[in-house]
């Protein structure tokens, strides 16, 4: 059996810390062939057998066990694939008409060569990673849309309730791309509003702004239904952006009772739709994101909890063939 993980390009991952590399590490230690294949070398044939240029490469971890000291690409192998074989969509989003084509074809190999996909496209397809969230009852009270009366009307709303600021962002991007944070009694709000609707070319998402932040973000990882290890982020410097990327501190955390209720639930959903592997982010004890599409902070959380993963995630597919 062999593990494919469709990534970005290798000069677009940060080496160091990627959680697909790490993966892809991880499931050589258990003995499973891996390769990576890339954008610029992905593609269906419709007749036949699909063959694709794939790399094997190597690496290894740093002395933590966690953090990647780096890698190297071997030479490229035309593969063909098989039901042997499984990809794993690593693609980091935005979820544009790109991602879509991907999925698709994805999908169509999984038809075609009976191989599997992790997570399933259609799973993926199924579930914006936001709107899923907002489907349970705890979840923060928001505005999607393009609507400037919408808009208004929303606003006018949150100001009833004494809401001081709002947060504005995309439905489709990710690790803070795109997110403002706007006071609500701004001259200047509606112009912002109409300017994001232009930017990302339609509906963009209005919500109170969460003052919990500054206490931090919780980013939890599930495995086939069951939680494995969680984290909080903690902004520096007063910004209200828990991103690792962008500075922010973390640590290991546990769940609250009514919280690891809520994501063993929707785990248990999203497993039906072929999705064993999410990330959630959990902002005053609500749900705000369920990540899908290519859960990352893999490397982060293993460090916190001081347990690799990845090795877990490898350990749940057979090694024979």
């Amino acid at each position: 059996m062999s593990h494919i993980f469709f990534v970005d390009p290798i000069e677009k991952l940060n080496i160091k810390k990627d959680s697909s590399l790490m993966m892809g590490l991880s499931f050589m230690d258990y003995g499973h062939e891996v390769y990576l294949v890339f954008e610029k070398d992905f593609a269906v044939a419709t007749k036949g057998k699909t063959t694709l240029t794939l790399y094997p490469y190597k690496g290894s971890f740093e002395d933590d066990g966690y953090y990647l000291e780096g890698i190297e690409l071997k030479d490229a192998v035309e593969y063909t694939l098989s039901e042997k074989d499984t990809i794993h969509m690593r693609i980091d989003p935005p979820y544009d008409s790109r991602y879509q084509r991907y999925l698709w074809m994805l999908d169509f190999l999984q038809f075609q060569t009976k191989c599997q996909v992790v997570n399933n496209p259609l799973g993926i397809m199924k579930h914006n990673e936001k709107l899923v969230a907002y489907k349970r009852e705890k979840s923060l009270e928001s505005y999607i849309g393009a609507s400037e009366s919408g808009f208004i009307k929303f606003v006018d709303k949150l100001k009833k309730m004494g809401i001081k600021n709002l947060i504005l962002k995309p439905l489709d991007l990710y690790s803070g791309i795109g997110v403002q944070k706007v006071g609500i009694e701004d001259p200047s709000l509606l112009d912002i509003f109409k300017k994001k609707v232009s930017e990302f070319e339609g509906a963009i998402i209005t919500q109170p702004f969460q003052e919990e932040v500054y206490d931090g973000e919780i980013r939890s990882i599930y495995l086939d239904g069951k939680e494995v290890g969680t984290i909080l982020k903690k902004p520096v410097g007063g910004d209200f952006l828990a991103n690792i990327a962008q500075g922010a501190h973390y640590e290991a955390h546990q769940l609250s009772k009514d919280v690891k209720k809520e994501c063993d639930e929707m785990a248990q959903e999203l497993l039906k739709d072929g999705v064993p592997f999410i990330a959630y982010d959990i902002l005053g004890g609500a749900i705000t994101e369920v990540n899908v599409t290519c859960p990352g902070l893999l490397v982060e959380v293993s460090y916190a909890i001081k347990q690799n993963l990845a090795k877990l995630y490898a350990g749940s597919f057979p090694t024979s063939n």
